[in-house]
């Protein structure tokens, strides 16, 4: 067998092939194949020359009564469609097994019923509340490695009575647990309480604006997101592989934005101008008497508000004044 025909099969084969397989593979092309008898010695052994059978790189062909069979290498290229099929069977198996393993998570789950005969549904709609708190607990228990939360405290009753329910489970393990809280949480009293509750349990957390929804998702396996701003009307129960991953992404890419629990933002988020505005706004003053202080229209004045009301996360103006005091941007 030529040189040339050696390097098109290493061409085609290397790094697809096994590193152990593709040597003895192109040992038996450049010997133009040998007797079965003497394949072991020349190949490096009985388990290579069955390997090399098996995967489809070496075949015995048969020569006739007169010459005695020889066992020879597969052409290259079929020899790569081969090991491309036989790594595209694998990762069927592979993915079958992903799959059983997450149902038999499910059907391990600290809360029976909450998500047992849904193993197979991708997306799910939720609308009984109580199915919905349940499952929303029971993720907590199946998170291994990473466990990822967007919060706003956007819910149905008074923030205080979230005060005196236990607290959340603490990880045990290798499971990093990272939210991102709204900054309004972080302004309130008894939101900022339970957020140092998680934190001292060894959440880390970080601060935005505005985050416009909530969100919760167990490693790359399972996320909830509500239907409505609080949630327990409806939530959609992800278990897409595809959609869950986008939800990661989105996460990681707001969790680069976001400031630090504790930390000061890196720069003032307003213009000179929405400053002015915020100063009078926490003096009480009308949009019609701004408008005329600082000799921009009304319709100018509200679209300002407006702006100031989503990097301080509250459309109410006297909520405005208050949050920004908190942070130090006005006396």
């Amino acid at each position: 067998m030529s040189t040339e025909a050696e390097q098109t099969a290493t061409r085609l084969l290397e790094g697809i092939v096994a590193d152990e397989l593709l040597g003895p593979y192109i040992r038996l092309m450049a010997s133009d194949g040998c007797p079965p008898s003497e394949a072991a010695d020349m190949l490096g052994g009985p388990q290579i020359v069955e390997a090399l059978k098996e995967t489809g790189l070496a075949y015995v062909m048969p020569l006739g009564m007169a010459v005695s069979p020889r066992l020879v290498a597969t052409a290259p290229d079929l020899a790569l469609q081969e090991t491309l099929a036989a790594l595209s069977r694998k990762l069927v198996a592979d993915q079958q097994r992903l799959l059983d393993g997450q149902r038999r998570m499910v059907e391990m789950h600290p809360f029976p019923g909450v998500m047992e005969g849904q193993a197979d549904q991708l997306v799910r709609i939720l609308t009984d509340r109580t199915e919905i708190t349940d499952t929303s607990r029971s993720l907590l228990g199946t998170a291994r490695r990473h466990w990822l939360t967007l919060e706003n405290f956007a819910m149905e009753r008074p923030l205080e009575e979230l005060a005196g329910m236990p607290p959340l489970p603490t990880f045990e393990g290798d499971v990093v647990s990272r939210t991102i809280y709204q900054a309004s949480c972080a302004e309130h009293p008894v939101g900022i309480k339970i957020i140092q509750m998680h934190t001292g349990a060894g959440e880390e957390a970080r601060i935005l604006p505005e985050i416009g929804m909530k969100m919760k998702l167990a490693d790359e396996a399972v996320a909830l997101v509500p239907l409505t701003p609080t949630g327990l009307p409806g939530a959609l129960l992800i278990k897409s592989p595809v959609i869950v991953a986008a939800l990661r992404e989105y996460f990681e890419l707001l969790w680069q934005r976001a400031v630090p629990l504790g930390e000061a933002e890196p720069e003032m988020p307003l213009k000179p101008v929405q400053m002015s505005i915020l100063r009078m706004l926490a003096q009480g003053m009308s949009d019609d008497g701004i408008s005329r202080r600082i000799g921009q229209k009304t319709s100018s004045v509200r679209r300002h508000v407006s702006a100031i009301g989503k990097h301080l996360g509250t459309t109410s103006r006297t909520a405005m004044g208050a949050a920004a005091a908190r942070r130090g941007w006005i006396d």
